[in-house]
């Protein structure tokens, strides 16, 4: 999977969002949050290929995480990113 282009984690008073540029990316009924974990594996695999494994091992190297925990939540994120149109 990669980031789709067009996108850009931004700090809006404090919480990370999403913002998509270009028309082709523009819906505004929703508003894409990203926690503080979310966001730190946005800015580490942004403009690179990844999978849940890679997110997984960036989140137990991160965070005081176990390795089933972290590829969980990795899938999580992957779901949750897809979802939303920000990765294919």
């Amino acid at each position: 999977m990669k980031i789709k282009q067009g996108f850009e984690l931004m700090d809006v008073c404090g919480q990370a969002v999403v913002v998509a540029h270009g028309k082709e990316n523009i819906d505004f009924s929703k508003v894409i949050s990203l926690n503080e974990s979310a966001a730190y594996l946005w800015q580490k695999v942004l403009g690179h290929d990844f999978e849940a494994e890679t997110l997984a091992d960036l989140l137990t190297e991160e965070y005081e995480v176990d390795k089933e925990t972290a590829l969980r939540d990795a899938r999580k994120v992957m779901q949750d990113w897809k979802e939303a149109g920000l990765i294919a």
